[in-house]
């Protein structure tokens, strides 16, 4: 692997946790899911745009605009929904680590949904994942987390893992920029509405809110995911993949040098096990 694929992978990944860290502090001061519809407001028109630019249109068979809708709905309605309203009462940390979990719960899904059968090593590293997750669930539970807002990003996960596997063998063609902006209005366009109807639009303009959403509409939200198509390009969706077992590290510590989130000696040990069960898992399907 390149030092070039070294050092998107290392910045996708740092992209990618830190939006916990950024929506944190923006729930702070403005309603969750007000919020994050303006911000894919935002992301997908841009998206849209910089694609129509680069020569891409709106050419999609069926099976690409079912795509779209139900990625759209699954991954920022639910389970972005769910995750930016839970930080309003648990940690990012917490966040983080559960939504890390997501190469784990793929290859235990596509067993269940495709038998997509994993080597030895898969399958403990599934094993040592999901134990490395409860073990933090569990000191958080019993040091006084809202379960609530851990059971919200328990399901924003399974959410996130059904969009996942929606993208299975899809081939967007020339159009990914495209789908990927088209995939953000759809979450704007589902997540306005439940605002509108859930939710007090009053908000508290500060610098901390102006920075952190600005920060989290550019950077995890579009430079992020233009960063990841890169890399894929460039080393395979498989082997890009094999960056996610750094998520729970980088989160965690982006959580803990930004928000001064205390730390606990189980929630490194149950952070290390996770990042093992994750390498496991990919190095067991790259094998494969």
């Amino acid at each position: 692997m390149s030092i070039r694929a070294i050092l998107m992978g290392v910045a996708f990944v740092t992209m990618w946790a830190s939006a916990f860290t950024s929506a944190k502090i923006a729930v702070a001061y403005a309603p969750p899911l007000m919020i994050l519809g303006v911000r894919f407001l935002i992301s997908g028109a841009l998206g849209v745009g910089i694609a129509y630019l680069m020569g891409q249109r709106i050419r999609l068979s069926r099976a690409q605009w079912v795509a779209v809708v139900v990625f759209g709905i699954c991954q920022n309605t639910i389970y972005l929904g769910l995750n930016f309203a839970a930080v309003q009462t648990i940690d990012a940390s917490i966040a983080v680590i559960i939504a890390s979990a997501l190469p784990i719960t793929v290859a235990f899904a596509s067993f269940l949904v495709f038998r997509e059968r994993l080597p030895l090593l898969g399958v403990v590293g599934m094993v040592a994942g999901l134990a490395g997750v409860l073990v933090v669930m569990g000191d958080r539970l019993s040091g006084g987390a809202d379960p609530i807002g851990i059971a919200m990003c328990v399901g924003g996960l399974a959410a996130l893992t059904m969009a996942t596997l929606t993208l299975r063998g899809m081939n967007p063609g020339d159009n990914v920029l495209m789908i990927v902006g088209l995939q953000m209005l759809v979450g704007s366009a589902t997540l306005l509405p439940l605002s509108l109807l859930l939710e007090t639009w009053v908000v508290n303009w500060s610098l901390p809110l102006i920075l952190a959403f600005t920060y989290t509409t550019l950077v995890p939200g579009l430079l992020a995911t233009v960063t990841w198509f890169f890399l894929v390009r460039e080393v395979g969706a498989t082997r890009a993949a094999t960056f996610h077992f750094l998520n729970p590290f980088i989160g965690v510590a982006i959580a803990a040098l930004i928000l001064a989130e205390a730390l606990q000696v189980r929630d490194l040990i149950g952070v290390v096990i996770i990042m093992a069960g994750i390498l496991a898992v990919q190095i067991a399907k790259a094998r494969a």
